[in-house]
């Protein structure tokens, strides 16, 4: 399997194996929602606070679920955020998401595969 710029695969698989398929599928849905709803609502006009706080949380479930480009995206913009600069690239944000989701969701079998 050739390394992929948007997924941590080694991270899912690990993730997968630490609380099992069925627990996985459910932490899946949840970020996906839940990224879904983030995604959407970023927005330089929430102010600085805002957007580092939902770049933040963006950035840790990323990690968790070996979305490795979008966690790096999301720690530059919460940098900025954090030091009063809304300047982030948002459609990048959103672009990389769902780039890293399609990926992510195309490429679970070929992942889990034995």
């Amino acid at each position: 399997m050739t390394e992929d710029r948007l997924i941590d695969w080694a991270r899912v698989r690990e993730l997968r194996q630490e609380i099992g398929e069925d627990g996985f599928e459910e932490v899946v849905g949840l970020f996906l929602d839940e990224a879904d709803e983030t995604v959407a609502r970023l927005t330089a006009e929430s102010g600085a606070k805002k957007l580092a706080a939902d770049l933040h949380y963006l950035k840790g479930a990323a990690l968790n679920l070996g979305f490795s480009a979008l966690a790096a995206q999301c720690q530059d913009g919460e940098r900025r955020a954090n030091a009063g600069d809304v300047s982030t690239d948002l459609g990048t944000v959103r672009a990389v998401y769902a780039e890293s989701r399609a990926r992510f969701l195309g490429g679970q079998a070929e992942a889990f595969a034995a």
